[in-house]
C-alpha cells in the first residue's frame, strides 16, 4: 500500500516561470475588494470549495459560524477555523468546537463570480477570509484545475499592537462517502510547499454511480506554503491542541486506517502565528485540492481528468498553482469587477448579484475530462434529480453560460451526446435523453433508455440539440460540428417534422409535472427546432434544404399561433382553454434572429404573465404554484422594457434572499412560500445568463476572451 500519493514525481511543469509565492499581499486590498464586490442580502448557501459534483464545499447558514460547513447534497464536511487573539481564540468558520469557544463577529459577505469573502472582527483585529477558485471559461487548463485557494488577511482596528495566529482544520470525511469509510494521510514535501493529503483506504475508482453520493477514490490536499512560520499536523487532536495551548501537536498520527466518523482519524491541519501593530496588515494563504485520477467513465472507457490529461502529477500540479498564486488572484479580482459591471448593464444591479451567485455553481455540477486524444469533454450531473449524467435537457438550460463565455464549453458537453446518438446503440429516431447516472456515462438509463420509446422526450431532446447546435454554429462562425453529425441531425429534424406541432402524450423537460399531450411550449421548440435545422443547412451549403425547412416552421409558426390563442393569453395545450404557461422556449426566436412567431405573441403573453406573479415569482403554469428558476430568467428576457425585465426579476430576488431553503440554488420552488420543491446545486442555473447573452454586443465582448 502506498501511503504517499505523490509518489512517481516525473518532472518540474513550466508554469512554475509564471509567477512567484507570496505570503504577504496586502497589495491586494481584500478589505476595499470584499466592499466592492457585489453581494445578495442573505444568500441561501454561499460557495466556498466549488470544483466538481464531488468537491464541493457551501455555507448554508447567514454566518460562517452558524453551522459546519456541508457538501451541496447537505452532508457535513467541516472545515474549521480558529483563531487565537492575544491569548484568547475564536471560531471564524464552522459551529464546532462550540464549548467555550466564541465565533468571533462575522461583518460583511460578498460574493463575486470567483470569489467569496467573509469580513470579521473583534478584540481590535480584522479578518478576512477569501475563497477563490480560478475558474475562468476561456482557458481550459485553469477551469480544469483542482485547486482553491484560502486567503487570510489580518489587520489591526484599533492600531495596536497584537499577536494572532490563525489555523484551519480540516475534517478527513472530506475524502470519503461516508464517515465509516476508512480513512489514510500522509506528509509530503513538494518543492515549495508541504502537503498533507488523506484518502480512503479502499480507493473504490468508478466502480459505482449515483446521485447522493460524495468522492472516495483519490485524495485530499492541503498545501502550505513555505516562508513564513507556519505548523502543520496529521492528528485527530489538532483542535483540542489550538483552543488549549495555541499550537497544533508536534507529532502526526500515525495509526491508520481509521474511521472518520469514530473522531480517531487525523484531521488535516495548519497555523499561522503572526503579529502586527498600526496600520500594518499580513496575509498568508493555502491551497486545498482534490485529485481523482480518473473522472469520468464514458462508453466504457475510463477518462482523465482534464488537467491530467498530458500526464501531470498531483505535485506538478500544486506547485504550478502555488508560483501562480499571486497573478491569478489578481486576474480573478480584476474578472469579477468586469463581468459583475457588464451583468449590471445588462440587467440591474439585483440580476448580477444572482448571476454571480451561479456563475461557480454551474461550473460545479459538471466533470471536466479528457477523451484519449485529449479531447475536452465536459460532463453535468442532475444533482439531486436523479443523478443522470449528460441529461439533453439539462444541457439545454444551462446553455446560455456557455455561450456566453466561451461555446466551445458547450460543443465539449454536445460531442460526448453526439458520438452515443452516433453509435449503433442508439437506435431511435430522436435525440437521447442522457448517457447513464453519473459518473458512469455508459448509455441511456432515463425511461425507456435503448430499451423502448416508452417515458423518452423525442420531441424534447431532439429540439434541445438542433437550437443548440444551431446557436453553436452561430456563435463560433462555423459549422463543424453540424457537418461531423450531418446523419443525425437530418434524423431529428423529421421527426420534428412529423410529431413536432401538436405533440403526442409524452414528456418534457418539465417531467416533473407529468405527460403532457398537445403541449405548446414543447410545440414552440419543434418548430423553433425546425428553423435551426434550417440555419445549419444554410450555413453548410444545403440551400434546398435550407429552403425547404425554413418554410415548414414558418407555416408551422402561423398553424401554432391559430391553435393555441385564448383571448388575452396563449393556452398550456391546444385543447386545454383557460389555462396558460410560460413560453419560455419562444426566447431562441430573438437569440438565433429566426422570426417566426409574430412579436404579438411576445407581447401577449408578458402582459398576461405580469398580472399573475406571486410574492417570489411568476408560476410555470396554471396546474401548480412552483415554478422553474431558469425559465422564468428566460421568459422576462422576452420583455420588450428594462421595466417589464426588472418586474419578473424583482421576485427571483426576493426569493433567493427569502428562503427558507438553506441549499445552493434551487431552480425549482414555491412561488408563494419560496420552499424548494426539489432540485439544487445544478448546472441549470447557468440559464440565468440568457439576459447577458441576449446582449450580442456583451456576449461577444466576452466570448473574443478566449482568442486573447
Amino acid at each position: 500500500m502506498t501511503l504517499n500519493p505523490f509518489a512517481g514525481r516525473q518532472r518540474l511543469t513550466k508554469s512554475l516561470a509564471l509567477g512567484c509565492s507570496a505570503l504577504l499581499l496586502s497589495a491586494f486590498g481584500a478589505v476595499a475588494y470584499a466592499q466592492n464586490a457585489s453581494a445578495l442580502q442573505r444568500p441561501p448557501a454561499v460557495p466556498l470549495v466549488t470544483y466538481d459534483p464531488y468537491f464541493s464545499i457551501w455555507s448554508m447558514a447567514d454566518k460562517l459560524t452558524d453551522q459546519n460547513t456541508k457538501h451541496w447534497t447537505g452532508t457535513e464536511q467541516p472545515l474549521t477555523g480558529l483563531v487565537r487573539i492575544d491569548g484568547v481564540t475564536y471560531r471564524y468558520m464552522g459551529a464546532r468546537p462550540s464549548r467555550g469557544v466564541p465565533a468571533m463577529q462575522q461583518v460583511a459577505l460578498s460574493v463575486a463570480p470567483t470569489h467569496t469573502i467573509y469580513t470579521f472582527e473583534q478584540a481590535g483585529v480584522r479578518l478576512v477570509l477569501s475563497f477563490f477558485t480560478p475558474a475562468f471559461p476561456e482557458d481550459f487548463d485553469l477551469l480544469s484545475l483542482p485547486v482553491t485557494y484560502l486567503t487570510w488577511e489580518v489587520t489591526p482596528t484599533d492600531g495596536k499592537r497584537h499577536s494572532v495566529s490563525i489555523c484551519l482544520d480540516i475534517d478527513p470525511i472530506l475524502a470519503v462517502n461516508t464517515a465509516e469509510q476508512p480513512v489514510i494521510w500522509s506528509r509530503a514535501r513538494d518543492g515549495r510547499l508541504t502537503v498533507l493529503s488523506a484518502g480512503s483506504r479502499d480507493q473504490r475508482v468508478l466502480d459505482h454511480s449515483g446521485d447522493n453520493l460524495r468522492i472516495d477514490w483519490g485524495y485530499f490536499h492541503l498545501a502550505v506554503p513555505d516562508g513564513e512560520q507556519s505548523s502543520l499536523a496529521n492528528a485527530a487532536d489538532a483542535m483540542a491542541s489550538f483552543i488549549n495551548s495555541g499550537t497544533l501537536p508536534a507529532s502526526d498520527d500515525l495509526e491508520m486506517p481509521k474511521q472518520p466518523g469514530r473522531g480517531n482519524a487525523a484531521h488535516l491541519a495548519v497555523d499561522f502565528p503572526i503579529t502586527i501593530e498600526g496600520s500594518q496588515s499580513a496575509t498568508r494563504h493555502v491551497l486545498v485540492s482534490y485529485t481523482d485520477g480518473y473522472k469520468i467513465e464514458y462508453l466504457n472507457r475510463k477518462l482523465r481528468p482534464y488537467w491530467q490529461r498530458n500526464g501531470e502529477t498531483p505535485q506538478e500540479m500544486l506547485e504550478a498553482a502555488e508560483a501562480r498564486y499571486s497573478t491569478l488572484e489578481q486576474r480573478g479580482r480584476e474578472f469579477d469587477r468586469e463581468l459583475t459591471a457588464d451583468l449590471e448593464h445588462a440587467g440591474g444591479k439585483q440580476y448580477a448579484q444572482l448571476a454571480a451567485l451561479a456563475y461557480r455553481q454551474t461550473l460545479a455540477a459538471h466533470g471536466f475530462a479528457a477523451d484519449f486524444d485529449g479531447t475536452p469533454m465536459l460532463f453535468p450531473k442532475e444533482n439531486f434529480s436523479n443523478g443522470c449524467i449528460s441529461t439533453v435537457d439539462v444541457l439545454y438550460p444551462s446553455a446560455p453560460f456557455f455561450l456566453f463565455f466561451n461555446p466551445a464549453l458547450l460543443e465539449a458537453q454536445l460531442k460526448p451526446v453526439l458520438e452515443y446518438a452516433a453509435s449503433p446503440r442508439w437506435k431511435w429516431p430522436f435525440a437521447p435523453h442522457d448517457l447513464g447516472t453519473y459518473p458512469l456515462a455508459d448509455g441511456q438509463v432515463y425511461g425507456g433508455g435503448e430499451r423502448t420509446e416508452e417515458n423518452q422526450m423525442p420531441v424534447e431532446e431532439s429540439g434541445n440539440m438542433l437550437i443548440l447546435l444551431a446557436a453553436l454554429g452561430q456563435a463560433q462562425g462555423n459549422w463543424h460540428l453540424a457537418q461531423e453529425y450531418w446523419p443525425q441531425l437530418s434524423k431529428w429534424a423529421e421527426y420534428l417534422r412529423l410529431k413536432g406541432l401538436d405533440p403526442e402524450n409524452q414528456l418534457s423537460t418539465d417531467d416533473f409535472a407529468g405527460h403532457l399531450a398537445h403541449n405548446a411550449n414543447l410545440s414552440i421548440k419543434a418548430v423553433e427546432g425546425l428553423a435551426a435545422y434550417a440555419e445549419m443547412a444554410r450555413g453548410l451549403g444545403k440551400t434546398a434544404v435550407a429552403e425547404d425547412y425554413s418554410s415548414a416552421a414558418k407555416d408551422m409558426a402561423t398553424r401554432w399561433e391559430q391553435m393555441d390563442i385564448d383571448g388575452d393569453h396563449y393556452k398550456l395545450a391546444f385543447d386545454k382553454p383557460g389555462t396558460w404557461s410560460e413560453k419560455y422556449n419562444l426566447v431562441w426566436d430573438q437569440l438565433l434572429h429566426l422570426n417566426l412567431f409574430p412579436a404579438r405573441v411576445r407581447q401577449t403573453e408578458l402582459a398576461f404573465y405580469l398580472q399573475h406573479l406571486n410574492r417570489y415569482g411568476l408560476p410555470l403554469d396554471n396546474r401548480a404554484d412552483y415554478t422553474k428558476l431558469d425559465w422564468q430568467l428566460w421568459t422576462a428576457t422576452l420583455a420588450d422594457s428594462a421595466n417589464q425585465f426588472d418586474a419578473l426579476m424583482a421576485p427571483i430576488a426576493k426569493c433567493v434572499n427569502e428562503t427558507p431553503s438553506r441549499v445552493p440554488l434551487t431552480d425549482w420552488y414555491d412561488t408563494k412560500t419560496g420552499k424548494q420543491i426539489g432540485f439544487q446545486a445544478r448546472s441549470v442555473v447557468g440559464g440565468v445568463y440568457i439576459k447577458a447573452l441576449a446582449d450580442e454586443k456583451l456576449a461577444k465582448k466576452w466570448r473574443e476572451k478566449t482568442s486573447q
